[in-house]
């Protein structure tokens, strides 16, 4: 099963990303069920599946059921990008792809769900903890410093860059601690210093520095509780070959 579907994951690679440029894009953007780009890349899709299945033409009827969505789905994602965020757009997109190449899989390679090992100790151990280290500590960093946030005078801010920065930042720290990198911690911390410094040499806002570092000391904190915790936890339940 795994082997098959990472035929079908290339295939889709291949097509979807590394052989379709942007001129490609905006044409079917442009001329949508008329654009020749569009019938062009569903051709391309074809012959890498044809050729990731090893021209094993007894899986005919999964590689037309998944050039023929792969059109549907292109084709309403083409319609649907004046009414959609584009950002979007794109994860549903794939997430259809994968769906359907899932399910493709499914037909020809059955796998047994009798055992969920999505509900083994350690795939539900890791849940909580990137959950923990990424929206529980954001949500609690919002709560415990949201009284001393600077005003954003200038409103060049991205939005909500900060949170993603953030989850991003103690997703690193989390994965150091778990390969037991900890001076990867240090250069993180260093490069975020280097980045911060010329905002900060700049506004010449005292309040703006102690908020930073208030934030920046809360977020390596919690990121670092969380990961010594969850190293300490798969060695009570016995789960530290992992």
């Amino acid at each position: 099963m795994i082997v098959l579907t990472l035929k079908f994951l290339l295939a889709h690679i291949l097509g979807d990303f590394v052989f379709q440029s942007d001129k490609w894009v905006k044409n079917k953007r442009k001329f949508k069920l008329k654009s020749p780009k569009l019938y062009l890349h569903i051709l391309i899709h074809g012959l890498f599946l044809i050729l990731a299945l090893q021209f094993d033409f007894s899986y005919w009827l999964g590689i037309l059921i998944v050039l023929l969505s792969h059109f549907v789905i292109d084709i309403g994602k083409l319609y649907a990008e004046k009414k959609w965020n584009n950002i979007s757009l794109f994860f549903i997109d794939q997430f259809l792809h994968l769906a359907v190449i899932l399910g493709v899989v499914q037909y020809y390679a059955p796998y047994n769900f009798n055992k969920l090992e999505i509900y083994y100790p350690q795939i539900l151990l890791l849940a909580v903890a990137v959950l923990l280290v990424t929206v529980v500590t954001s949500i609690l960093m919002r709560v415990l410093i949201s009284k001393w946030g600077p005003m954003q005078k200038d409103g060049k801010s991205l939005k909500n860059a900060g949170a993603y920065i953030g989850m991003l930042e103690r997703l690193f720290i989390f994965g150091f601690i778990i390969l037991n990198f900890w001076a990867g911690i240090g250069f993180l911390l260093g490069a975020k210093s280097i980045f911060r410094f010329g905002d900060l040499t700049n506004s010449k806002d005292r309040n703006l520095t102690e908020y930073v570092l208030i934030g920046t000391l809360l977020s390596f904190g919690f990121a670092i509780m969380i990961g010594v915790g969850y190293n300490w936890l798969r060695i009570v339940i016995g789960l530290s070959e992992l």
